[in-house]
């Protein structure tokens, strides 16, 4: 590791947490250069749904390079482009009776954020935009004043401003978070004006693995519909399966007005990002939000692949019963251990445990990884101790990364 804390900026975070050099990964697992083994419950922070280096995938991007394809097109029309679009439309939307327009922002996940805040202040001529406690929705200005973590809003180094927050529904303490959204806006004098848009995370990923209740969402929704408010829903950690639906807000029967993906719905890991927004809304300019990397072609050789998963709802179930297993797991482990104090959060392959012993989650997630499991922490306070494997993970996978856990808990917990 000394390269890296020789020539590498002081930014880095991942390395510090896991000190190795990781030399190759396929399915669940990585291999270090000493030929070490890894379980990953971390899946690329939720990029790697479908696993390392899926094969279709590596032999699709592999030919395409030898016969010399077009590899970077801006918004230029391409063949990759092309499919990726059609079959977006033919697997993905017309299933879930879902009209929109599909954008290419940047290709990152707080680029398609920042593309969504843009055309709903556009659209409605309101600049103010609602977000929720612990939200996080990415790292560039716009998205940073809609995201609730103090140290990452702090590194803006610039006020930030129209962005309000409100309660995130059950987790505001002793209140109605809809019945105080609704107050606010129907208040004259509550000083929150009507905001162009309502953005959220059906799971909140970085804050700590919060799932809202489908009523909640529902709600939600119906308020945005009733003042004339867009829906925002960040997708880009909960979706493309992660919660056992393609979309994480299937369940709940709500038809956001935009969508925001990015991580997975590049396939295998290469940087991807689509902004999907209803018909009516998409009032852009040509030009007018563009990006030089929006044309990633491998990008969408692997994205178009990816949407054979959901082809049937095969996988989507499969994924929900993982889903359950993990669930009664996660319960399990906080009855074994009640010196962690433990609360289960999240739901699909998306948990967490929280912890409530400060300090307690890094040093079990530390144990974890000397022992060969990658697992990270969320929560404003890095709380909770995450579970995000890839979707491709088998129950024997999961067992044995559970074991590693538990073993970890337990010297953890000797040793403190």
């Amino acid at each position: 590791m000394k390269t890296f804390d020789k020539y590498e900026s002081a930014v880095r975070s991942y390395s510090r947490g896991w000190p190795t050099v990781f030399e190759k990964s396929k399915g669940y697992k990585l291999w270090d250069i000493d030929g070490k083994e890894y379980i990953d419950f971390f899946a690329g922070a939720g990029t790697l749904n479908y696993g390392h280096n899926n094969d279709d995938m590596q032999t699709r991007i592999i030919e395409y390079i030898r016969n010399n394809g077009i590899i970077h097109s801006l918004d230029m029309g391409t063949t990759p482009r092309k499919e990726f679009l059609e079959r977006f439309q033919e697997v993905i939307l017309k299933p879930r009776n879902l009209d929109y327009k599909i954008m290419f922002p940047g290709p990152t996940g707080t680029n398609s954020v920042e593309s969504a805040l843009k055309i709903a202040r556009k659209v409605t001529g309101r600049d103010t935009v609602i977000s929720f406690t612990n939200a996080f929705h990415g790292m560039t200005i716009g998205s940073l004043s809609i995201s609730g973590n103090s140290s990452k809003r702090n590194g803006a180094g610039i006020p930030l401003h129209h962005g309000v927050f409100m309660p995130f529904d059950d987790y505001a303490e002793n209140q109605d978070s809809i019945t105080y959204i609704e107050k606010f806006l129907e208040d004259q004098g509550s000083g929150v004006a009507l905001p162009a848009a309502i953005i959220l995370e059906t799971v909140q990923g970085e804050g700590g693995i919060n799932a809202a209740r489908m009523e909640w969402l529902k709600k939600i929704a119906d308020i945005c519909e009733r003042w004339d408010i867009l829906l925002i829903v960040d997708d880009i950690q909960a979706g493309c399966g992660r919660t056992g639906t393609f979309f994480s807000f299937e369940p709940a029967g709500i038809k956001p007005d935009i969508v925001c993906l990015s991580k997975s719905i590049g396939g295998i890991g290469l940087p991807m990002a689509i902004t999907l927004i209803k018909p009516e809304y998409d009032q852009w300019s040509p030009g007018e939000h563009n990006g030089t990397f929006r044309g990633n072609n491998l990008a969408f050789i692997a994205a178009t692949e990816a949407l054979k998963f959901w082809e049937t709802d095969k996988f989507g179930k499969e994924v929900q019963q993982k889903g359950e297993f993990l669930s009664e797991a996660v319960k399990s482990i906080i009855k074994k251990f009640p010196e962690l104090h433990g609360t289960a959060r999240g739901r699909g392959l998306m948990q967490g445990i929280a912890v409530g012993i400060d300090g307690l989650s890094d040093k079990i997630c530390a144990e974890a990884f000397d022992r060969g499991l990658i697992l990270e922490t969320s929560g404003p306070n890095g709380e909770v101790v995450k579970f995000l494997p890839p979707l491709i993970i088998d129950e024997k996978g999961l067992r044995e990364g559970l074991d590693v856990l538990e073993e970890s808990i337990e010297h953890v917990l000797q040793t403190k």
